[in-house]
């Protein structure tokens, strides 16, 4: 008997037989998955920035089957009237049909809004970017960081990997330095720097990953493949920054987790997550390092 098998939060589902449930089920408590990676561990993970030309900042990141595209636009906008002296971000998420055949028409929507939602949450901390450096003029004028993430591929563990290439995309943005110029009857103009060295850019060492978490049988592992997530009834979604702490928590699918194994699926998310950082932060600064001899891969590679 087959049952095809989809969880909440992933849309793409895959058929899997009993025979093949208990396997995997099986092998996870016994610490060895159907790939050979232990349950802390992560497919490997290829990072590239500065893909997209016509973008401020940008990033594609595979993870096993799984392929994100994102792309950053800084333009001028004016701030929020309850934080007048702050600029924003704006995430859009695009389900593409060529990820998996679940987002033809309007299957990819929700989705789309889900992932779109749970970053909103995780950049309402005022700690993770610092929005007062996107403000030009309080009240008047900032800078709007509209951030827009492609799924190409979906192989599994959406969540995480879209975190990875929006902190990539973020560190990657450069945003043009302009000077507010005052005339003598109170008017202002905003003047644009033509160097186009000369640029701030975002500081991402606090902008957190999400860890997510997939019960399946006693245990609970990181980086599901397709076939794992079908095999979990609930996961954890956590928000953990570099410094290994939690900002954000989300449950995803029908199934319930007990007490005992939420604080363990949090603390194996600090330890992943600490992991995650260090791994991340050492690739982007070791690309930029490169400059213009790096080997460019493009979108299409």
């Amino acid at each position: 008997m087959t049952r095809r098998a989809g969880r909440h939060g992933s849309m793409a589902s895959v058929v899997l037989s009993e025979a093949e449930k208990v396997y995997i089920v099986h092998g996870v408590q016994e610490d060895l998955r159907v790939d050979g990676r232990s349950c802390e561990d992560y497919r490997s993970v290829e990072v590239e920035t500065d893909v997209v030309s016509n973008t401020s900042g940008s990033a594609r990141v595979k993870l096993g089957h799984t392929d994100i595209l994102v792309g950053v636009k800084a333009e001028m906008g004016t701030p929020k009237l309850e934080k007048p002296n702050e600029g924003f971000l704006e995430f859009f998420v695009d389900c593409s049909a060529n990820a998996t055949p679940e987002f033809e028409g309007r299957g990819g929507d929700d989705l789309g809004t889900e992932i779109a939602n749970t970053l909103y949450r995780i950049f309402n901390n005022k700690s993770s970017v610092d929005l007062k450096s996107l403000c030009i003029s309080p009240r008047e004028h900032c800078w709007v960081l509209y951030v827009d993430v492609l799924l190409l591929e979906c192989g599994g563990n959406l969540f995480d990997a879209i975190s990875i290439a929006v902190k990539a995309a973020l560190f990657n943005t450069r945003i043009p330095r302009v000077r507010v110029l005052e005339d003598e009857e109170g008017s202002k103009d905003i003047e644009l720097s033509d160097d186009p060295y000369d640029c701030i850019r975002l500081s991402v060492e606090n902008v957190p990953c999400m860890i997510t978490l997939c019960k399946i049988g006693y245990r609970h592992v990181v980086d599901a493949t397709l076939q794992e997530e079908a095999c979990s009834l609930a996961s954890l979604l956590v928000s953990v920054t570099s410094k290994g702490v939690v900002t954000c928590m989300r449950k995803v699918g029908k199934g319930s987790l007990d007490p005992e194994s939420i604080f363990e699926m949090m603390e194996t998310s600090k330890r992943v997550g600490k992991v995650l950082h260090t791994s991340l932060q050492s690739i982007l600064h070791k690309e930029e390092s490169l400059g213009p001899k790096r080997q460019k891969v493009g979108f299409l590679g």
